[in-house]
């Protein structure tokens, strides 16, 4: 009987899988011609693996090899030491996470994981700490890169603002995901380091036996790059895929107005399911225009693409100090979150909690939004 039922249920997975499968596709080959459709597919893929893997896998090699430094000559003890007493009651998480917000900050997501991976950073934390660690960091992903560029279009005020509310987006999730995993999986709730006892040991018997600072120093810097090339070729997968799906739902034909199998094309399904609800985003973050809703829609895959919206709405004269605060705000808190939490979890062992981290970033996300457009308001009325 549990065997019929096993088989039913399985037969009913795969026909849904299929009607879902074939749906999808055969809208986009639809719209787009379904040659072009696979060559867009290929192309996006391609160029996502030349211009974004190997650029993040810069980036982990890189930090991977800071990281290494910070922990080698006791920065990450200090940053302990002295910030404690406030990332404890924000981000109910050790001081030493702070160091995670100014390289990603610097950076983008992935250099979150370069430190996770780090024995002496990790040992700080509990298990649920860690995880947690994924949406923390992505929330300042490309924070300097975003700001940068709002500031440039002569909005700082509202660039301010919405770095205040990327940082109250950065509480939201870090606290819903950790409390959504605890409740889900209570075991989480233990110290790291008893999976790395003998790491940790052995990391101690190497500190005794330390070789001079120039010895250490090049030590640090090439076993920190050596594992940032090991987490660049595990992002690879996710990246390609989900990257790969949400731009093929998120942008249109490109600027030509006609399908050619380029990369980053595709029937911008995303955007029009918001314009069904566009009396939501007026109400919640004062937009006027609904085209400003591609920014934050974009920058769900990726924020780099959404920066590349600016230019539009500025000539096309929507572009407010609202809009600013909202897209700063929205843009680094979510800064791709949908193309690299996936990667980024499974790079630290974690699937289980893939779903639970995207969920708790979405609603992080759009409270970010939120907060930046009234708080707009309210700096606007002083």
């Amino acid at each position: 009987m549990k065997q019929q039922s096993r088989i039913r249920r399985s037969t009913v997975e795969a026909l849904v899988f299929l009607t879902v499968l074939i749906a999808v596709f055969s809208l986009l080959g639809w719209r787009m011609g379904s040659g072009n459709m696979l060559k867009t597919i290929m192309n996006t893929a391609h160029d996502l693996l030349l211009n974004t893997v190997f650029y993040l896998m810069g980036i982990t090699v890189l930090t991977g090899a800071l990281s290494k430094l910070m922990s080698e000559f006791g920065v990450v003890t200090l940053l302990e030491r002295f910030l404690r007493p406030l990332m404890k009651p924000l981000y109910n998480l050790p001081g030493v996470a702070a160091l995670g917000a100014v390289m990603t900050f610097l950076s983008d997501n992935p250099a979150i994981i370069a430190l996770s991976k780090d024995r002496t950073f990790s040992a700080y934390f509990k298990k649920y700490q860690l995880i947690s660690l994924t949406n923390f960091g992505t929330a300042f992903g490309m924070g300097f890169v975003v700001m940068i560029t709002m500031i440039g279009y002569g909005h700082l005020t509202g660039a301010l603002v919405g770095l205040f509310g990327a940082f109250c987006g950065s509480i939201i999730s870090t606290r819903l995901m950790q409390r959504s995993c605890l409740r889900a999986y209570p075991e989480l709730d233990s110290p790291v380091q008893e999976q790395m006892a003998e790491e940790i040991e052995d990391r101690h018997v190497e500190e005794s036996k330390k070789d001079g600072i120039f010895m250490r120093f090049l030590n640090a810097i090439l076993d920190g790059g050596k594992n940032g090339v090991e987490l660049g070729l595990q992002i690879i997968p996710g990246v390609l895929i989900i990257t790969t799906a949400v731009i093929m739902i998120t942008f249109g034909a490109g600027p030509s107005g006609v399908y050619d199998g380029s990369s980053s094309q595709g029937v911008p399904i995303l955007p029009w399911l918001a314009e069904k609800i566009h009396w939501v985003f007026e109400w919640l973050f004062g937009f006027e225009h609904m085209e400003l809703i591609a920014f934050p829609m974009t920058s769900l895959g990726a924020v780099g693409a959404s920066l590349g919206l600016l230019p539009t709405f500025n000539a096309a004269g929507i572009l407010d100090g609202n809009a600013i605060a909202v897209f700063t705000a929205s843009g680094m808190c979510w800064s791709g979150f949908l193309s690299t939490h996936t990667a980024m979890l499974d790079s630290l062992g974690y699937r289980k909690v893939i779903s639970k981290a995207i969920a708790a970033h979405a609603i992080a996300g759009l409270c970010a939004g939120i907060i930046a457009h009234f708080m707009y308001l309210l700096v606007s009325l002083l």
